[in-house]
């Protein structure tokens, strides 16, 4: 038999394949895209001021190849100064990519009024791959979260509560009945934000669109302590809206719950196990004009007491309204999408208007992805993350083979996921 035993120290490196991609699942991106418009949508809220003959890439072909290298991990502008030479984003993007100094060009030339109406156009995109259903209910996810600056950007703040330097984010989150949740707004604020800062006026324009769409459809909006505001309440009122909404802990909130608590610990005393009931009480802070109804969770358990209170104007058993609060915890796991796998964080651009425009394309980033993931229901991947079907699916060396007929892919018969790939790309 041959001995193989020393074969790796034979091994040398030629950086010199022709007609070689490493992103073969970028034609998976550019079908599922072109099934869905999203990238020509968005690109439709971009005015351009250029001279028509003189325009080499358009803005459609730059959002394109901004979100799709996102997808692929190729989150900075000059990532494309090493992928110009890429035959498949010549393929898919009808031409060389643009290069860093033109992109950089291009995202600190987005105004207000585009962001205004890319906005806009994301709930558009929802209200339109739903409008064949008849929902009961629409769910909409409220949450901040932290994007850590690490510059002289504008409006970036030190926030106390995360302790750092950083901007503000509101993301929402949208699902219709069970379906799983779905990003239908992206608003980035300055670092010394309140967690609720816009929420009520980012709000009626979401509900205003969605009632348009499905006047029949009860909404309901959820959110963690950050949102407990007299304005978000005042709000869901006026609208119609039903609301669970997290209420942090206090004196009063303590003594209303005293009994059940109490309850809670003579449960645990006896079972030697966690012990959890549910109950309610009418409760009103000084700046509500009336009571409100309150859910109560009075957990004990070894460690200690964990109480915990949901403002709401939903009628019903005080636990299930409870664990339909809890649900909301699912959106935490997209925004881990959103800010690990697609690198959101990414705000780096020195003006406030410039990083809002990259929120955006990372946003509609999340959203194709979410389109793929969709095509992989039934699959083995169909849990996966972002992050993992990126690895898993999109990261396949390719070889591109172009004659005046056709252009070949040619994916490598070994991967674990071929099959897979030429059926979602057929």
């Amino acid at each position: 038999m041959k001995d193989c035993s020393r074969l790796f120290e034979r091994l040398q490196i030629v950086l010199d394949a022709p007609e070689i991609s490493s992103d073969g699942g970028l034609v998976l991106l550019k079908k599922t895209d072109e099934r869905n418009g999203l990238m020509r949508r968005m690109a439709e809220c971009l005015g351009d001021s250029r001279r028509t003959k003189s325009v080499r890439h358009t803005k459609f072909k730059m959002l394109c190849q901004r979100v799709f290298g996102i997808c692929l991990g190729w989150e900075d502008c000059n990532d494309f100064d090493r992928l110009g030479d890429d035959p498949l984003y010549w393929v898919c993007l009808n031409g060389k990519p643009a290069s860093q100094p033109t992109l950089s060009t291009f995202e600190n030339g987005v105004g207000h009024r585009e962001l205004h109406k890319m906005s806009e156009a994301l709930v558009r995109f929802f209200v339109d791959r739903h409008q064949g259903h008849k929902p009961t209910r629409i769910t909409l996810d409220l949450d901040a979260t932290d994007d850590p600056a690490h510059g002289q950007q504008e409006f970036e703040f030190y926030h106390g509560f995360y302790g750092t330097h950083c901007f503000l984010p509101l993301l929402v989150f949208a699902s219709i009945d069970s379906l799983p949740m779905e990003l239908v707004a992206a608003v980035l604020r300055p670092g010394n934000s309140h967690a609720g800062r816009r929420s009520a006026a980012v709000l009626r324009r979401l509900v205003g669109m969605l009632r348009t769409a499905f006047p029949d459809t009860e909404i309901l909006v959820r959110s963690d302590a950050g949102f407990a505001l007299p304005e978000m309440y005042a709000t869901c009122e006026e609208l119609g809206l039903s609301y669970v909404i997290s209420l942090p802990k206090n004196l009063r909130l303590q003594a209303l719950s005293g009994d059940l608590m109490h309850e809670s610990r003579a449960l645990l005393l006896e079972t030697g196990q966690k012990a959890k009931l549910f109950g309610e009480f009418g409760y009103a802070a000084g700046t509500w004009p009336e009571e409100r109804r309150v859910i109560v969770k009075a957990e004990v358990t070894a460690k200690g007491e964990n109480p915990r209170y949901v403002v709401t104007n939903l009628a019903g058993d005080p636990e299930q309204i409870y664990r339909l609060y809890v649900a909301r915890g699912d959106s935490e796991n997209r925004i881990k999408e959103l800010k690990l796998d697609l690198f959101s964080g990414r705000t780096s651009c020195h003006r406030f208007s410039a990083n809002c425009f990259r929120l955006l394309l990372h946003a509609l980033a999340f959203i194709l992805m979410t389109l793929v993931r969709d095509l992989l229901v039934g699959t083995e991947l169909e849990r996966n993350t972002m992050g993992q079907i990126r690895l898993k699916l999109l990261k396949v060396a390719a070889i591109v083979q172009q004659s005046t007929r056709r252009i070949l892919l040619r994916l490598p018969r070994g991967h674990p996921h071929a099959e897979l790939m030429r059926s979602l790309t057929a």
